[in-house]
């Protein structure tokens, strides 16, 4: 088992890893920007570095920072979290030159499924079932036309490096196709220096489901159930519940099975989140995070499996000893990412929270960094906590979650508590019955109404 851990994030995520780590006993360091110098990951560490100022490219991006952190403090493996260099295979190598462990996959794992093109072969070879599209990147207009014509209209331009949205652009008929084109092509090549861009099957209504998966890098390898993500905006996700309301526990065991098999062929190591879109009954895989999820708690509490303490422990070479037999749903679970955006217009609120209560009692969590008198910094992504609630059944969940909702106080600052107490209330919501556009159309006819 490692000695030193090097937290290398902030937020929510990091002082999730922190409390792991703990309960492991294993000796925690903390770096952060100058912005983050009173976070409470930063206060709770064993240790604290500084590593720049507040921009990211400057301190959490900062490579060399890094390595410098882990050899002032004599760290002997880093934690990635998500987000920032949690994808990063790059980043994995040079921590492996400098005898670091890299909390995460193997970086072959992570180049591959870092590249949609690439990664939607691997499904394909591993037998995961994917969407209709070109078999790679498409170059001329007339070969996208061409293609776009096979797979039948509508498609969806998608950015081969893309992710969160970007680069991502609906052609409902020919006529639309090369505007997409060279849109998602010049969005692709701003966001991620490359403006390589593949073709879809536009699915009209379907729901977002991933499969979370565990794996030891020798070719042990295991599914714990699902999660639906199918309420977003901008493609960005904002709810989250496990288990889906429309999978069945048939179609649960044969996704699972599927993607377990195909992580065992892989020798995948660590956690691991293989993502679908799902309609009519059909699972279609978009891509692969090869990292932990911020919605991982939802996982957490219908499976009673800690699954930071999970990834620390095969990062360190220790066999896996859950069996997919080990693993038992119970009940469900639902979670709300609280943002610090006005609840509508959603722009962002940062600044300083005058007075914070959180909710509590039985089957309430809430994973945030956040207290009273803290200052959500510009700088970085607009998360001040997530409200993660469990019940037997799903009616009792969103009974709990309305409660817990109605007790969640962030004074200061706007947020989007306000939108999720309108949600969970809303006859929709209650029943199920949502697929990955149905808060934008939401969104959209209550700015209508209040107009």
């Amino acid at each position: 088992m490692f000695r030193k851990i090097l937290i290398a994030n902030r937020g929510e995520i990091a002082l999730r890893i922190l409390r792991a780590c703990k309960e492991l006993g294993i000796d925690t360091v903390a770096v952060h920007s100058t912005a983050d110098a009173d976070a409470m990951h930063v206060r709770l560490a064993d240790e604290s570095v500084c590593i720049g100022p507040p921009p990211a490219r400057d301190s959490y991006l900062n490579i060399p920072s890094l390595l410098a952190a882990c050899e002032i403090t004599g760290a002997d493996a880093v934690h990635p979290g998500y987000g920032f260099l949690a994808e990063n295979a790059r980043f994995a190598e040079i921590l492996a030159d400098h005898k670091i462990h890299f909390i995460g996959p193997k970086p072959e794992h992570i180049r591959i499924m870092g590249d949609k093109i690439e990664a939607k072969k691997t499904a394909q070879r591993l037998g995961i079932p994917v969407v209709p599209g070109s078999d790679g990147g498409v170059g001329s207009d007339e070969d996208a036309q061409r293609i776009a014509a096979e797979i039948g209209f509508p498609v969806l331009v998608k950015a081969a490096a893309g992710g969160g949205g970007r680069g991502m652009k609906v052609a409902l008929t020919a006529d639309d196709l090369s505007q997409a084109l060279s849109t998602a092509r010049s969005e692709a090549k701003a966001a991620f220096g490359d403006d390589a861009v593949y073709l879809e099957k536009y699915l009209s209504t379907p729901r977002h489901i991933e499969v979370q998966v565990l794996g030891d890098g020798r070719g042990a390898a295991i599914h714990l159930g699902e999660r639906d993500c199918s309420l977003q905006r901008r493609h960005q996700k904002v709810w989250e519940e496990a288990p889906s309301p429309v999978i069945t526990a048939a179609q649960r065991a044969e996704i699972g099975e599927t993607v377990a098999k195909a992580m065992r062929d892989m020798k995948y190591l660590g956690v691991g989140t293989v993502e679908f879109l799902y309609e009519n009954g059909a699972f279609y895989f978009i891509e692969m995070n090869t990292r932990i999820q911020v919605e991982h708690p939802v996982t957490e509490m219908v499976t009673g499996i800690d699954l930071i303490n999970e990834q620390i422990r095969v990062a360190a070479g220790e066999p896996m000893t859950l069996t997919q037999a080990d693993i038992v749903f119970e009940g469900h679970a639902i979670e709300c990412r609280v943002n610090a955006e006005h609840p509508t217009t959603f722009r962002p609120s940062p600044g300083r929270i005058t007075h914070y209560h959180v909710p509590g009692g039985l089957g309430i969590r809430v994973d945030s960094n956040a207290y009273q008198g803290y200052s959500i910094p510009p700088h970085y992504d607009s998360l001040v906590g997530k409200l993660i609630v469990h019940g037997k059944t799903r009616d009792e969940c969103l009974m709990r979650l309305r409660r817990a909702l109605d007790e969640f106080v962030v004074d200061g600052i706007d947020t989007t508590l306000p939108l999720f107490r309108t949600l969970v209330r809303t006859k929709d919501i209650a029943e199920g019955r949502y697929d990955i556009h149905w808060l934008e159309h939401f969104l959209a006819e209550t700015v209508h109404k209040a107009g």
